[in-house]
């Protein structure tokens, strides 16, 4: 067993607030995931973030294999922190906090992500490289999405 982690880094010239507010709304993160997972939120969650949220999903990540996924969100700190963490889904782990900063014209954003993949050893043997490659292409496609929806590329 083996914990993975994604560091990510991302400046954006607009308000601490408005950050907040978009990446605080699981109805979001659609447009912040690749069409080809087929990502859909299929839970209607509480219009404010609070600690103990539920949340589900439906992703398609491999395959073509549809899964259910369950977060909770354990942690919130309005406007600067989130973390949410896997109850039920494709990880045998999942933990992702998301930290926003206001600095000199915007906000930064980071995420971090722990994660072990499941499977024991057989998973991390076949899948460990692909999995990775596949949550890099997740995020860059938010880091791209998110420059071009706000004019900044």
């Amino acid at each position: 067993m083996q914990l993975e982690t994604i560091h990510r880094l991302q400046r954006l010239p607009i308000a601490l607030h408005t950050a907040w507010d978009f990446f605080s709304d699981p109805h979001n993160l659609r447009d912040l995931t690749p069409p080809e997972l087929g990502f859909e939120v299929t839970s209607v969650p509480a219009e404010k973030m609070y600690p103990g949220m539920i949340i589900r999903y439906r992703i398609t990540p491999l395959l073509g294999i549809s899964r259910q996924w369950i977060t909770e969100i354990t942690h919130v700190s309005e406007p600067h922190l989130f973390v949410d963490e896997q109850r039920f889904g494709p990880y045998r782990f999942w933990h992702h906090q998301h930290l926003f900063r206001e600095i000199a014209g915007g906000v930064e954003m980071e995420d971090i992500v722990h994660y072990i993949i499941p499977f024991g050893r057989l998973g991390q043997l076949a899948a460990a490289r692909l999995i990775k490659k596949e949550l890099q292409k997740i995020f860059d496609f938010r880091r791209d999405g998110l420059a071009k929806k706000i004019g900044i590329l």
